[in-house]
């Protein structure tokens, strides 16, 4: 996410922790660099100098707090006027049944995002409906209802009818028995008049209790000019920015949000269906600059990962037994938060490491590899990988077409897993506490009894 910003901060952050200089020169030249990092990154010229009269003003005026270094503090002042930048920290507030409208323009993301939005919502329990209004695209009936598929959402729509609102007066009473419903709109290359007056209509069919605007971050700092326009035409109530992961102008389209004062509600951080989060300033500001931003790992992997098996593996972690299908469960789960680079960006302590994307790569391609030998491993060599010799490699390596040394590699990685779990076996109390704050192990199973070690077979992990 903003990967080349990220990198520019992060170093700014590091030089200021190891630098020699004097006081002066160190907020001097920490500024400089800050501001050449935003300027890249498409943030408001004026706005940056402003960011960086409030940062020196501050460096120089204020105190040390007590057992806080004067490097500590300015670092702490740089991320505190970063997230300033950055507007408004505000969550979308819902009372059910609630319509959520998404409007804008061309090739933003507004189906993809619609889909988003609905599998977030189903995640934290909710019944969602997607609705398409879309009657000028000519594919975008075909697309929602494919992704409305893929995330087993009910959908709405009419091929047949053009005018959008006779759609939507066609399937208004089914849809009084959602939770939440989302409104997919057309778009048009320009906020024309003609554009306008069918978003209105369409507003008045469906009275939603939000309309969000659909963003691309690669338009930088012309979000502001839009987010304005929309704002002022149709009365949006707040942001969705997309493809932040592959922008190098998101910082632009986020700063401009906040200057056009309409609150960005959520952000799109890749392809994947659950690569979209809540925006939270100071946690995406975290990542940025290298202090993590541990509280959205939790909440993914707490809506990623079952209760029941979360429950089944605090049990087996608490009595130090961990198997092959443990480990592949964890390595399916991991996939599903994204690149290891994206995992480790929100960890404190690790998110601040210059780790080489080639290095993060290869990982990833060995991950894969790991996964596809598994799928060659009897159910019992599983459950009991000691029993795996030279033999059984050279099996599992024709079966898979895995070179034997990375299969090799994977067993010794489970042999490492099964030293830590033992390690927490042997120690209740503090895992009874680490389990407090680590409550959600990475396991994705939809059903299992964690008292029932039979329910374990090799049909759950498509063995």
């Amino acid at each position: 996410m903003l990967d080349k910003l990220s990198n520019e901060l992060k170093k700014t952050i590091r030089s200021i922790a190891t630098s020699l200089s004097s006081e002066k020169e160190l907020i001097e030249t920490a500024v400089k660099e800050i501001q050449r990092a935003l300027i890249q990154s498409d943030v408001n010229i004026k706005l940056v100098l402003e960011l960086s009269k409030r940062i020196k003003k501050r460096a120089y005026e204020e105190k040390p707090k007590k057992g806080i270094s004067r490097k500590e503090q300015v670092i702490n002042i740089i991320y505190e006027e970063l997230v300033n930048i950055l507007g408004m920290d505000e969550k979308l507030k819902l009372q059910t049944p609630a319509k959520i409208l998404l409007v804008g323009l061309f090739g933003n993301g507004k189906t993809t995002t619609a889909a988003k939005l609905a599998y977030y919502y189903k995640k934290k329990g909710y019944k969602v409906a997607l609705v398409t209004l879309d009657t000028f695209r000519a594919a975008a009936y075909e697309q929602l209802q494919q992704l409305a598929n893929q995330i087993h959402a009910d959908f709405y729509g009419d091929k047949k009818e053009k005018n959008p609102s006779k759609v939507w007066k066609k399937f208004e009473e089914k849809l009084k028995n959602y939770h939440i419903v989302i409104v997919d709109t057309a778009g048009r290359d320009a906020l024309e008049e003609s554009y306008v007056d069918e978003i209105k209509q369409i507003y008045e069919a469906v009275k939603p209790q939000h309309t969000l605007l659909v963003i691309s971050a690669d338009i930088g700092q012309q979000a502001e000019s839009q987010a304005k326009a929309f704002h002022e035409a149709l009365g949006i109530t707040g942001v969705v920015v997309t493809k932040l992961d592959g922008s190098a102008r998101g910082g632009g389209a986020l700063s401009a949000c906040a200057l056009a004062n309409v609150p960005v509600y959520f952000i799109g951080t890749g392809e994947k269906i659950n690569e979209f989060e809540e925006f939270n300033v100071k946690g995406f500001v975290g990542r940025l600059i290298g202090f993590g931003d541990l509280e959205a790992l939790l909440k993914k992997i707490q809506e990623e990962v079952p209760e029941d098996y979360a429950k089944y593996m605090e049990e087996k972690v608490a009595r130090g037994e961990f198997d092959l299908i443990d480990l592949y469960t964890q390595l399916e789960t991991m996939t599903k938060f994204g690149s290891l680079n994206k995992i480790l960006s929100m960890i404190p302590g690790l998110s601040g490491l210059s780790i080489p994307k080639e290095m993060l790569n290869v990982q990833e391609e060995m991950l894969k590899k790991w996964k596809i030998a598994m799928q060659s491993f009897t159910f019992k060599e599983l459950k009991n990988p000691e029993i795996v010799d030279e033999s059984r490699i050279k099996r599992i390596s024709r079966g898979s077409g895995i070179d034997e040394e990375s299969i090799k590699m994977l067993l010794k990685q489970y042999r490492q897993m099964k030293k830590l779990f033992k390690a927490f076996g042997s120690n209740k109390g503090k895992l009874k506490s680490m389990l407090k704050k680590y409550k959600k192990l990475g396991i994705d199973l939809d059903k299992i009894d964690p008292n029932n070690l039979k329910d374990l077979n090799p049909k759950m992990f498509g063995l």
